[in-house]
């Protein structure tokens, strides 16, 4: 593989996952709020998925029931810690490393059906692709070797799951600990399937019911 062809193949994976964190890292140091700001990310996350990514991404489900349990799966895992023993506040969850688990939307904007709409939308159809891009397609891949076009998907080496696991948890601030679990049962999920199309529709139905439940129960502080 080229020097060329092999950077055109690491932009397909991580380009979409860099612009998107950038964009929210941006707003973030500048100190920018609005509802305009997530729908410009989003803009230029799905602009970078169509220029980079659109030869790479997949959807095809060879397990579409399967996937969609698997991600019911993760959902229900994520909010019962905090629904059985309540535990988000413990210095564990919330210090000076992982933050705080408080919502950043402001409370007119949680009335706003169309901002809600997108966000949901985001979430469900765009975090699930870039991500799953990133994190089990590319990284489980690269950490194993950096021509990963000769590392079939779902590859199992035990430093790669682990390591792609522990930064996914901590990708996810004062959630952590369910970021961990999740990171395993999807790398899991990538192993069993080989199928980068089943891992996207099992996140996108985590986030999906993630985001309905938020809304449904007024736990904002799940959409940090």
């Amino acid at each position: 593989m080229t020097v060329s062809r092999q950077s055109r193949t690491t932009l397909a994976y991580v380009a979409p996952f860099g612009v998107y964190v950038a964009s929210m890292g941006l707003e973030r140091l500048l100190g920018i709020d609005g509802g305009w700001l997530y729908a410009l990310r989003c803009s230029l996350t799905l602009a970078a998925i169509l220029v980079f990514s659109r030869r790479t991404v997949s959807f095809t489900a060879l397990n579409p029931i399967s996937s969609a349990a698997v991600g019911l799966l993760v959902f229900i895992l994520w909010v019962a810690p905090d629904q059985l023993w309540n535990i988000r506040h413990h210095w564990l969850f919330e210090n000076a490393l992982t933050g705080a688990a408080v919502s950043s939307i402001p409370i007119e904007r949680r009335r706003n059906v169309a901002f809600l709409i997108l966000r949901v939308g985001g979430s469900a159809l765009l975090v699930p692709i870039i991500e799953e891009l990133f994190w089990r397609a590319w990284l489980m891949r690269w950490m194993i070797s950096e021509h990963i076009e000769t590392v079939p998907l779902g590859t199992y080496r035990r430093l790669a799951f682990w390591v792609t696991a522990a930064l996914f948890a901590a990708e996810h601030g004062p959630y952590w600990e369910v970021g961990l679990v999740a990171g395993i049962v999807y790398n899991w999920w990538m192993v069993r399937t080989r199928s980068l199309g089943d891992c996207i529709l099992a996140h996108a139905v985590t986030n999906l019911a993630l985001g309905l439940y938020v809304i449904g129960s007024g736990q904002w502080q799940y959409w940090l």
